[in-house]
């Protein structure tokens, strides 16, 4: 006796739509929270030069010549030259991440037990010498 095949549980356009715009607000929402609360970046220091000249600001001729055709004079160049980003690494927070994204998936495998049990079944069962255990 065969079973019958696996049928997905249908969803309606309205609930097709409402959770494509909530999956946008959660991906909007996961790359801006962190911003807002000043959980991402560690900022900016700045470098100042008393007197910029190209070698003050460790630039060589071909480099120079590069900034000079962009338009930049030593004093301009000194502020973008001198502006650098500080990267922070968190181990708590990659921890943190790491056992949300663990966390995600175990719980998505457990809410959907049933319906990847169903699927299986539906393609292996019914195979001679397959099922739960696994071969003859």
């Amino acid at each position: 006796m065969s079973k019958a095949p696996y049928e997905p549980p249908t969803q309606s356009v309205i609930g097709q739509i409402v959770d494509a715009v909530l999956m946008l607000a959660l991906v909007l929402v996961t790359l801006y929270l962190p911003l807002l609360l000043g959980l991402a970046g560690g900022g900016t220091t700045t470098k100042t030069f008393d007197n910029p000249t190209w070698e003050a600001l460790g630039q060589n001729a071909a480099m120079a010549g590069q900034w000079e055709k962009l338009g930049f004079a030593p004093a301009q160049a000194a502020e973008i030259i001198g502006k650098r980003f500080d990267y922070e690494f968190s181990w708590v927070a990659l921890a943190i991440t790491g056992v949300v994204i663990i966390g995600y998936f175990v719980g998505m495998l457990r809410w959907s037990d049933k319906e990847y049990r169903d699927v299986i079944a539906e393609h292996f069962d019914d195979r001679p010498g397959a099922g739960r255990s696994g071969g003859a």
